[in-house]
């Protein structure tokens, strides 16, 4: 029974990594169409494309997904016409949400936001309700040893960056640590480019939306919360969850 229960974890988590797999590369898919049907096909010339076909190297999407899904943003397609929308909320605990997704059916999208937020604690807002409490910015994880600091944050700061953020407690005794490199949305793609080219392992980047304010929240409000948010990320049209919360330990 010992195997039986190890095997059965093992294809639990492969299941896990496969969907988070095809969700990434859903959402990848569609920035990709977004981006070539607003700016064009060309890369080097439209910002947004290269950013989305960028996220779409680093979760391994293969080439020609890719391809196919600029020309269906240039060519257009049946059931293909996705537009970028912003959802903005509380979570429980007053919690500021802003909830980025891609979605080719408005009312639908919104139908399922307002629900999930309703369901766990939460309620829709209008839009810039809760904006003003965060800032756009790139942010580039970094896996390197704390001995890295002082040269990580030499190269990014060269580069133009704003924030070299050291990693947490929590890694205190891991090999690895995870470093934050903070910069403004026009340059993540040059300040990504230049920490590879400067032999660093990259984890998690986007552009993404970082709070200026933050609310605590913990107990039952963490565990509707952090209900709330899963639920909403599980959905097809969700490309982002971002709050303000701090989570308790």
């Amino acid at each position: 029974m010992a195997g039986h229960n190890k095997w059965s974890k093992i294809k639990h988590r492969k299941a896990v990594v496969d969907k988070r797999r095809g969700k990434a590369w859903t959402m990848c898919s569609r920035a990709i169409i977004v981006a070539a049907k607003t700016g064009g096909g060309d890369p080097n010339f439209n910002f947004g494309l290269r950013a989305a076909m960028d996220d779409a190297r680093y979760y391994n999407m293969p080439s020609d997904n890719v391809e196919r899904a600029i020309k269906k943003g240039l060519g257009g397609g049946a059931g293909e016409d996705y537009e970028v929308m912003r959802y903005e909320g509380y979570g429980a605990g007053g919690v500021a949400v802003v909830i980025d997704a891609f979605t080719n059916n408005r009312a639908r999208t919104a139908g399922d936001v307002r629900l999930l937020l309703g369901k766990h604690g939460g309620k829709l807002g209008t839009a810039g309700c809760v904006s003003h409490q965060f800032e756009q910015k790139g942010r580039v994880e970094v896996l390197a040893d704390r001995a890295a600091g002082d040269r990580l944050m030499e190269v990014a700061l060269e580069i133009g960056a704003d924030d070299v953020r050291g990693p947490s407690s929590s890694d205190e005794n891991a090999d690895a640590c995870i470093w934050e490199v903070i910069c403004p949305p026009n340059i993540f793609a040059q300040v990504r480019a230049a920490l590879e080219k400067a032999g660093h392992t990259l984890g998690d980047s986007s552009i993404e939306m970082l709070p200026l304010v933050s609310t605590n929240v913990g107990g039952s409000d963490a565990e509707s919360l952090a209900e709330m948010i899963e639920a909403l990320e599980e959905n097809d049209d969700i490309k982002r969850v971002y709050s303000n919360a701090i989570w308790p330990d």
